[in-house]
């Protein structure tokens, strides 16, 4: 009989919360970004005469500089240092547009573009006034950004399958908005499935931290390391064998159902 046959639950949980780079070491490699090459942005009005233009503009009457505060965010929460394997964003073409629809990223390194709708930006503003219109606008952008910066699972499909390498795209993106104070407080919900993507797989990705404070950079590097890549091998990969997605996902709706039977 093996011995992992028989170990407590208890060690088993231990087992599975620890990381072999987790810890004093993680913060250690973390850079000051200092020498971090921030890309160009373009940004174009094509909003000019509406309501949510006039209000954009003025509560962002600088967006080159505002995109760029919010790239550095995305880059910190996806990498150690600016001298990871980055994807070499060198433009940014940002639009505000009088459409439907919130906001969306299109490209490839070295060039991408972001829309952003004004429309969008009125409707934020009918909840919640100015500061509802910078929260959502910087949360939107967070998550439009880590598709600029994010690395890309390989051997597993394409993001239009809507299987794994979709789930990676949109949790991560959800994650780093999350990790970053980007949705509003209340937003994690039991239930689901952590195939589900944008913030239902986002908010366990965030969890997952408190397992490795740096799983989302791990988990980000995993496209690199993962070939082909797994989600479940991607969480092993990182957390350790014993520790697969379902187990984790179930231990995370225990967590999620205490907490509000807490409240």
């Amino acid at each position: 009989m093996k011995t992992e046959t028989v170990l407590p639950a208890l060690m088993l949980l231990v087992l599975c919360f620890m990381s072999p780079f987790s810890g004093a070491f993680s913060q250690e490699r973390v850079s000051d970004w200092s020498r971090f090459r921030y890309p160009e942005v373009n940004f174009v009005n094509r909003a000019e005469g509406t309501k949510g233009w006039e209000i954009y503009n003025r509560i962002i009457p600088d967006p080159g500089k505002y995109i760029g505060a919010t790239v550095l965010e995305v880059v910190k929460t996806l990498y150690w240092s600016e001298k990871d394997s980055i994807p070499d964003v060198r433009k940014i073409n940002y639009a505000l547009r009088n459409v439907d629809g919130i906001s969306a990223k299109g490209g490839a390194p070295p060039e991408i573009t972001i829309f952003y709708s004004s429309r969008w930006v009125e409707k934020a503003g009918l909840v919640g006034g100015d500061g509802k219109i910078l929260f959502e606008t910087r949360g939107v952008l967070l998550h439009e950004l880590t598709h600029g910066f994010q690395l890309e699972p390989q051997g597993i499909g394409t993001y239009g399958d809507g299987g794994e390498f979709w789930i990676f795209i949109e949790g991560m993106a959800d994650a780093v908005r999350i990790r970053n104070n980007g949705f509003p407080q209340g937003n994690r919900k039991p239930g689901g499935s952590w195939r589900d993507g944008y913030q239902r797989t986002g908010y366990f990705l965030d969890w997952l931290t408190a397992k490795d404070p740096d799983f989302l950079r791990k988990f980000n590097r995993s496209a690199l390391d993962v070939v082909p890549w797994g989600f479940d091998k991607a969480i092993k990969h990182i957390l350790g064998e014993r520790c697969s997605v379902d187990a984790l996902w179930d231990e995370y709706q225990e967590y999620l159902l205490t907490q509000q039977a807490a409240e």
